[in-house]
């Protein structure tokens, strides 16, 4: 597991599973000539998605930032689909640090697709329940709204399976959500008209968990939105606005689904890289020498 200091907080990426979806869906309209040089691609077609929650420990308490694909919930035709390598192992994961899924204090979710919510429930027996038992779960009101209401694109990714069993453990905000100091929540839309991002904040230093406006470094020009955005203007002027200000004022981002970065600063003008902190998980998928 790779883990990063910042400051303060103590941050782990749990393994909670790896997708495999397809190269134009995940950059939209941009050409594979110009996409395919930054992130690589297979013969089918198919990109590499970690699926990579995020653990920060920070003044004595837990917070993990969405919950993988989940483990045993998909069928053989979702995991072919959606192109599933690997399942969820977060417990295991957690285990490895001396800690369990109870000792979880906060789960912060940037939405609820099924790529992010899966972990959320897990099978006790015949029976779906909390996997965080004890967390407080912070999503959007949008976000929750639509989950348990889908439309007639959005029920292909919000399913009852992933927040029947949480409903007594999900809490809602509006615009933003200070959940403790240096951590906030912010509602962007786009991706999903509940989208949120993660901002982490620690002695002048500040970093963006993007979620899925800007789901790898490959997605960094504000343009490059996916084809899976339900809003994809409203994806563009977000990651904008965020990109212009974390460029001027020198922020990290990190990720969950970048397959080859963890972290990634560019300098001022965004074609330089300052610092980064690599995956060390070799990807399946690499560029063709």
């Amino acid at each position: 597991m790779d883990k990063l200091q910042f400051h303060g907080m103590s941050l782990t990426w749990l393994n909670g599973g790896v997708t495999s979806l397809d190269g134009g869906a995940m950059f939209g309209v941009v050409p594979k000539p110009l996409w395919s040089r930054k992130y690589p691609v297979n013969e089918l077609n198919q990109i590499e998605l970690a699926c990579e929650p995020m653990l920060i420990q920070y003044e004595g308490k837990n917070y993990l930032i969405d919950s993988g694909v989940g483990f045993n919930k998909l069928t053989e035709k979702q995991l072919r689909n959606f192109g599933v390598t690997e399942e969820s192992t977060i417990l295991e994961s957690l285990k490895e640090l001396g800690i369990t899924a109870e000792d979880i204090h906060y789960v912060l979710m940037t939405h609820l697709h099924f790529d992010h919510a899966g972990g959320l429930t897990r099978w006790e027996g015949e029976t779906l329940v909390p996997t965080f038992p004890n967390a407080k779960i912070y999503t959007s009101k949008v976000e929750w709204d639509e989950m348990r209401n889908p439309n007639i694109r959005s029920r292909n990714t919000y399913w009852k399976e992933n927040w029947e069993p949480i409903q007594h453990l999900v809490e809602t905000f509006e615009d933003r959500l200070q959940v403790a100091p240096g951590i906030e929540m912010i509602h962007t839309g786009g991706h999903s008209d509940g989208h949120a991002i993660i901002k982490l904040t620690q002695n002048g230093e500040t970093m963006l968990h993007m979620a899925d406006i800007m789901p790898t470094h490959a997605h960094q020009n504000p343009l490059w939105v996916l084809a899976y955005d339900d809003y994809p203007m409203t994806s563009v002027f977000a990651k904008e606005k965020l990109l212009k200000e974390a460029l001027a004022n020198g922020y990290k981002f990190i990720f969950y689904h970048d397959a080859y970065y963890r972290m990634i600063q560019w300098d001022e003008s965004g074609k330089i890289v300052v610092d980064s902190l690599s995956r060390t998980k070799e990807a399946r998928i690499q560029f063709q020498r």
